[in-house]
């Protein structure tokens, strides 16, 4: 058994306020300590994926902020203190400074953060 920390968990994405850190944490999943400055919408990055969205499940815990979860039914507004599930077809935007600690399947995220990444060229 393993325990994480924010900060000796690696940075897999950062800049202009971002701070994206992943660890595989075993049983083939992957922890995220994910920091989202106020304005960030990652749905251009998405671009590409499936439906344009993200298609990776995460479970996790939002600390701080406000976000936008836009799917192809709606959007849902989820605030500091909720416990969350998203599932796959999901785009978040922060409305405010989000901090998020988040538990995802590795293979899928991966295959996501790698998409995020190669978008930014």
């Amino acid at each position: 058994m393993t325990g994480f920390t924010r900060e000796d968990t690696p940075v897999a994405m950062e800049g202009g306020g971002l701070d994206f850190r992943m660890q595989e944490a075993g049983g083939d999943m992957t922890v995220a300590f994910i920091h989202l400055p106020k304005g960030t919408d990652m749905a251009p990055a998405l671009k590409g994926l499936e439906g344009d969205l993200c298609q990776c499940p995460h479970w996790g815990y939002l600390f701080k902020g406000r976000i936008r979860m836009r799917t192809a039914s709606g959007e849902e507004i989820y605030e500091a203190g909720q416990a969350y599930y998203w599932g796959p077809g999901h785009a978040p935007e922060a409305l405010e400074d989000v901090d998020v600690v988040e538990f995802s399947p590795t293979a899928e995220f991966s295959a996501v953060i790698d998409h995020v990444k190669a978008q930014a060229g």
